[in-house]
C-alpha cells in the first residue's frame, strides 16, 4: 500500500471520529493528514510527511483557536434576543420588596422579576435583559 494511501485512510478515520464527536479541532488535524498525503504523493520522505502533518494540522488548530478567541462570545440563550423574544421588551415595575424582587403581569401571566446584578432597583419602566425560567431579569429602561 502506498504511503499516501495510508495518510488518506488516517485522514478519513479522523474525519469519521470528528463526525461522531462534533469537535472541529479533529477536522483541522485531518487537514494536516491530508497535507501529509499530498506530500507523500509528491515524493517526500517519511520524516518530511510527518513534519508536514504535524505542522499543517497543528498550525490549523492554533489558527482556529486564535480565530475563535478573537470573536466576541455570543450571549447565553436566556439573554440572546435572537433566541428569546422577551429580551429587550419593557415591563412596568410598581414596587420592589426588601429582597430586590417584584411581581409583574406580562403576556397574560404573573412573572417574578429580579434586578440585574450591580443595578439599583427603581420603579417604573424596566427592560428585560434575561429570562431564567419564570423569572425576568431586568434593568431600568
Amino acid at each position: 500500500m502506498a504511503e499516501s494511501t495510508v495518510w488518506w485512510v488516517m485522514a478519513g478515520a479522523v474525519i469519521a471520529v470528528e463526525l461522531l464527536s462534533g469537535t472541529f479541532y479533529l477536522l483541522m488535524m485531518a487537514i494536516g493528514l491530508a497535507a501529509a498525503a499530498v506530500s507523500a504523493m509528491l515524493g517526500a520522505g517519511l520524516s518530511t510527511q510527518v513534519m508536514v502533518a504535524a505542522g499543517v494540522g497543528g498550525g490549523a488548530v492554533i489558527a482556529w483557536r486564535a480565530y475563535r478567541q478573537r470573536r466576541p462570545s455570543e450571549p447565553r440563550a436566556s439573554a440572546n434576543p435572537d433566541v428569546n423574544l422577551d429580551v429587550g421588551e419593557t415591563v412596568h415595575i410598581d414596587a420592589w420588596d426588601e429582597q430586590g424582587h417584584a411581581s409583574v403581569k406580562y403576556r397574560g401571566a404573573n412573572w417574578q422579576v429580579v434586578i440585574a446584578p450591580g443595578v439599583t432597583p427603581v420603579t417604573g419602566a424596566c427592560t428585560i435583559v434575561e429570562v431564567l425560567g419564570n423569572r425576568l431579569i431586568v434593568r431600568p429602561a
